[in-house]
This record gives C-alpha cells, structure tokens and sequence, in this order.
C-alpha cells in the first residue's frame, strides 16, 4: 500500500498551475517556498505534468504504468495460453502406437 500523501492533491493541482501560468517561469525553490512545500517535491510535480502533457519523454505519464501492468498481465495469460496449445499439439500430433490393437 503506497504511504498517505504529504501534500493534499489541490495543493499540487494548483502549485503546478502557478507554475505553468507564471511568465516568465518563476524559481522553483522560491515558489515553492511561497506554497509551503519542498521544492523538490514542486519539481518533481512539474516534470510529472511536463511527462503527462508529452512535453517530456524522460519519465514515464501518470497512465503508463498502469497500462504497463495492465499489458505484462496479459502477455502472461497468452504465454500460459500458448503453453497449452503447445502441449495440446504435441499430443494430437504424437503417432498412434502401432501394437495397439483397435476394436
């Protein structure tokens, strides 16, 4: 179970917003400040929002590591699928015994 969040989500709803509106872009450590937050918590936030919008190819959006999950769950149900029809193969295909006597 992930641990309870420091920070409420509205706050960071709204720091990244401040943020994203400034112009020019404020300093992180001061925003920060100003918020009551760690500034390395505001900066990862920013790139976390940066990743989401595609605007940051060097971490992972919000929805991909679900997806990801989502995508090994199912590539272990095809490889347990793929065993069976394997196994099924090999014994249809196997050569009738030849002394086995049919009634």
């Amino acid at each position: 179970m992930a641990p309870p969040k420091k920070y409420p989500d509205e706050l960071r709803a709204r720091a990244v917003r401040l943020y994203r509106e400034s112009d020019p872009k404020p300093v992180i450590r001061r925003l920060a400040g100003q918020l009551g937050v760690h500034p390395e918590a505001l900066r990862n936030w920013i790139r976390q929002d940066e990743a989401d919008r595609g605007e940051r190819g060097d971490r992972p959006s919000a929805t991909e590591p679900e997806e990801l999950r989502r995508l090994r769950q199912e590539n272990a149900e095809l490889k347990r699928a793929n065993e069976i029809l394997k196994t099924a193969s090999a014994f249809f295909a196997a050569e009738p015994d030849p002394t086995r006597r049919r009634s």
